[in-house]
């Protein structure tokens, strides 16, 4: 019982969360429905089960305690990054990537829990520092950076470009919201935009160079040559923005790079406004919506297409409210701390949200970013309901300044 007998549980956001998980659940036995190896919907239930466990005892367990525990989580997760390495024992290569690790009852992906411990430490050097002019801040902004890079890089070399993305505007966020100077912002306002140049010129220079391959190849001629580039990107990453910006160049015919985004959007137009009907979804249910991605990184669009316009806008509704609500939290909070945990976790997940339904719908890349409590996968699911946990954990304990 707290101060006054009063009881404090935020119920926006568990209510949220299990509307998003029974949904999650029906859709990834939806989309797998017409398979025979489709039992994945059973294992999403176990992990949904352990998330609830964890999220009520994160909950319950005041906020401030990771506060001191910070350096010891962050280097949990730093070590479970290093473990992905290819010299590794436990390391597991999966469709090219080595981003997971064996713990002998099955594999965990260690990037989720390197982003719980990296928004933790953040918030905790922030919480500590003094923070207010750019070069008064300087101490505490080199630690947050690196802090920041450091799992981003390990992240990025494994590869999974699309976790790495995820952490700019976490931390950016967190900035933001210790009023940091406006013109630290406006800097990297103008670094992003000439990062954003050099990207577009390597992704130029490699269309450019699959336009010879074509010739070459068109004409009965050997093409040997291999496209060479400054950046430390890999082709398939180049193939998914030019897939964005330019399918033709790519995948002139759309059965090669481009055919997993023009099903998910053919899914997604399809549904109108009340949808086709759960387990009635063509792409899904005939495999032009390949098996391996619908119930996972396209689970959204077997949800529009079965369930329409209605659907789909109950669904990103539930995230909205979601969101929104961590925001209100963040500003009930007492401490800078546990603002910007509350902060940090909205981020994250409308970053999720944002760049999941983008790529379904076609305004963003495809990256491999699962949409949180939706898409199948263990070591995702039990991180989402740990960062949901720290927000309720923030609301529960918000007064106590003990």
């Amino acid at each position: 019982m707290y101060p006054g007998g009063e009881m404090r549980f935020d119920i926006i956001n568990p209510l949220s969360i299990l509307l998003l998980c029974g949904i999650g659940v029906l859709f990834i036995y939806s989309a797998q429905f017409s398979h025979d190896d489709g039992g994945d919907w059973k294992k999403q239930i176990f992990w949904i089960t352990m998330g609830l466990t964890v999220y009520t005892v994160i909950g319950s367990i005041n906020y401030k305690i990771f506060l001191e525990y910070a350096h010891f989580i962050y280097m949990a997760g730093i070590v479970g990054l290093l473990l992905t390495n290819e010299h590794s024992p436990v390391s597991v290569e999966m469709m090219g990537a080595r981003r997971w690790i064996d713990v002998g009852i099955t594999t965990v992906q260690p990037t989720e829990g390197a982003k719980i411990g990296t928004l933790i430490m953040g918030a905790s050097i922030l919480a500590r520092s003094e923070i207010g002019s750019v070069r008064d801040s300087l101490w505490a902004l080199g630690k947050v950076a690196f802090v920041f890079l450091l799992p981003m890089l390990l992240i990025f070399l494994q590869p999974d470009l699309g976790s790495s993305l995820v952490f700019p505007p976490m931390v950016f966020a967190l900035l933001y919201v210790s009023r940091l100077s406006e013109k630290f912002f406006l800097s990297a306002i103008a670094i992003f935009a000439i990062a954003l140049v050099a990207l577009g010129v390597d992704i130029y220079g490699y269309s450019q160079h699959l336009e010879k391959q074509r010739v070459a190849e068109t004409a009965g001629e050997t093409f040997s040559e291999e496209y060479r580039s400054l950046l430390p990107i890999r082709n398939y990453q180049r193939n998914r923005i030019l897939t964005f910006v330019a399918p033709d160049v790519v995948d002139p015919s759309g059965t090669g790079a481009s055919w997993n985004a023009n099903q998910a959007k053919i899914s997604a137009a399809t549904g109108g406004a009340t949808g086709k009907g759960l387990f009635n979804g063509t792409q899904a249910q005939l495999g032009y919506l390949p098996q391996a991605v619908a119930h996972n990184d396209f689970i959204f669009s077997v949800i529009a297409e079965e369930t329409g316009f209605l659907g789909s806008a109950f669904v990103v509704g539930l995230f909205c409210l979601m969101v929104a609500n961590g925001i209100r939290i963040a500003g009930l909070a007492r401490d800078r701390f546990g603002m910007q945990l509350a902060v940090g976790v909205s981020v994250l997940f409308l970053v999720h949200f944002f760049i999941n339904i983008g790529m379904t719908i076609g305004i963003t890349p495809i990256t491999g970013l699962p949409l949180p409590f939706l898409s199948y996968g263990g070591s995702f699911v039990l991180s989402c309901f740990i960062l949901q946990g720290l927000v309720q954990s923030v609301y529960r304990y918000r007064k106590d300044f003990s």
